[in-house]
């Protein structure tokens, strides 16, 4: 399969309050006003199922197997190009990579924020019981995420910084304005 037709996932992963969904949200809204073909999943939907199966306690299989029905619906309709954000979906390529088949490439990136950082934003958020457990998951996540991501994960600070910037630095990590670039220029001068 040529590159130009390989399947790309995009995964943005980092602990609670990190800002993995608003930067998938933002890296969309760019990705859109550059006429950038892509799917996005928030992973931590995938999951949400009580209690988790038997045969999956830690969900990876109902994960995978709902990713794999997502992307059939988004592959049958031309998209190759997916952006997932979830916690530990760094740490996991090769997950991803059979939920939506063939040799895909793979861009990780890793989201850090210190925890006064992830506290302001998770006190934001968290309005009901869970702010001081996703606190203490999410420093225990930051070490884990640090120490256990392979060097080719991208990492990107969010501290102090906007979601257009954060979402810029992104899609530079992928490659996919300046391959879409290339690719209209090419095409503009076949005409």
């Amino acid at each position: 399969m040529p590159d130009d037709e390989r399947p790309e996932a995009l995964l943005i992963g980092g602990r609670a309050g990190v800002g993995k969904t608003t930067a998938g949200w933002e890296v969309s809204a760019q990705l859109q006003a550059a006429q950038i073909a892509h799917a996005l999943v928030e992973g931590d939907n995938l999951d949400q199922i009580f209690p988790a199966p038997p045969e999956d306690p830690s969900r990876s299989r109902i994960t995978e197997a709902n990713l794999a029905a997502l992307w059939r619906n988004y592959s049958t309709l031309g998209c190759r190009r997916l952006i997932y954000t979830n916690t530990v979906s760094v740490l996991e390529p090769d997950l991803i990579a059979r939920a939506i088949g063939g040799t895909p490439r793979i861009i990780a990136v890793l989201l850090t924020a210190n925890d006064a950082t992830a506290q302001q934003r998770l006190s934001g958020r968290e309005i009901g019981s869970q702010l001081d457990a996703h606190l203490t998951r999410g420093a225990r996540m930051a070490s884990h995420l640090e120490t256990t991501a392979p060097a080719w994960v991208h990492r990107i600070p969010t501290d102090g910084r906007n979601a257009v910037d954060i979402a810029r630095d992104i899609i530079t990590a992928t490659g996919w304005a300046t391959l879409h670039a290339q690719k209209a220029g090419l095409e503009r001068q076949l005409k």
